[in-house]
């Protein structure tokens, strides 16, 4: 019986570590466009209005967006929070603001069983791509 473990052993260890990288990830979070709107008078800005959809247990890496965000909770409850502030729980009708120079650390549904909904409208620099990666 010793001699089997020894042998299965090395194997078991190998087959986790090659199965490691097919682990389930959590979702991620569904962006679409509602409206994009360029500021007449502040040259060079414009407005980005997008819907986000959370599905049940997504979250979202370290990203900054370079840009004015305001979020508004539709359904469901998020959890949100940028280097150096507390972590928050929003709920419908709630509101969330993160500045230019915010990283955004935290970004996720705080149910695994219920979708989140919200919008976020942005004041960026026009032609700027609002979402990137820490």
């Amino acid at each position: 019986m010793r001699k089997i473990a020894m042998i299965a052993a090395p194997w078991l260890l190998a087959s986790g570590a090659l199965l490691a990288p097919y682990a389930v990830a959590a979702p991620e979070p569904v962006v679409g466009t509602l409206m994009t709107k360029e500021l007449a008078n502040i040259p060079g800005k414009e407005v980005l209005m997008i819907n986000v959809d959370y599905p049940p247990g997504a979250a979202e890496p370290v990203h900054h967006h370079d840009a004015h965000a305001f979020v508004y909770v539709l359904e469901g409850s998020i959890v949100m929070g940028v280097k150096g502030g507390k972590e928050v729980t929003l709920t419908p009708g709630q509101t969330f603001y993160e500045g230019p120079h915010d990283v955004h650390t935290v970004g996720r549904n705080s149910s695994d069983t219920k979708p989140a909904k919200f919008i976020v409208l942005l004041i960026k620099d026009k032609g700027v791509p609002f979402y990137k990666l820490q």
